[in-house]
């Protein structure tokens, strides 16, 4: 599976899949968020279809970032089953992010 980039139009459809969902807030302007991306894509390869991996722009989709309040990037939540568990704001090291799917 593949990371997947959503909207507002389509961000609370996909978050809605059973299991868990990781969703990274980002910019392309924004240096840890370019340097957080190739941490996630392995993270993403690694977890191959049992975790789901959404991108959101902040820029191009203000309503959604808006909703969870994100004011700092880059901000990875975790959502279980559509709903929202976890925020965590910087980039997280991979065995990091593992650890925290992992406790959810």
């Amino acid at each position: 599976m593949a990371i997947h980039h959503a909207k507002d139009s389509n961000f609370k459809e996909m978050v809605q899949a059973e299991g868990i969902t990781v969703v990274n807030f980002w910019a392309s302007w924004c240096g840890p968020c370019r340097m957080f991306a190739p941490v996630l894509e392995e993270f993403e390869k690694e977890a191959e279809d049992s975790i789901k991996v959404i991108k959101i722009n902040v820029d191009e989709n203000p309503v959604t970032s808006s909703q969870f309040q994100i004011m700092s990037i880059p901000a990875t939540l975790i959502f279980r089953d559509g709903k929202p568990l976890y925020k965590e704001l910087g980039i997280l090291p991979k065995d990091a992010l593992r650890q925290l799917v992992a406790s959810k």
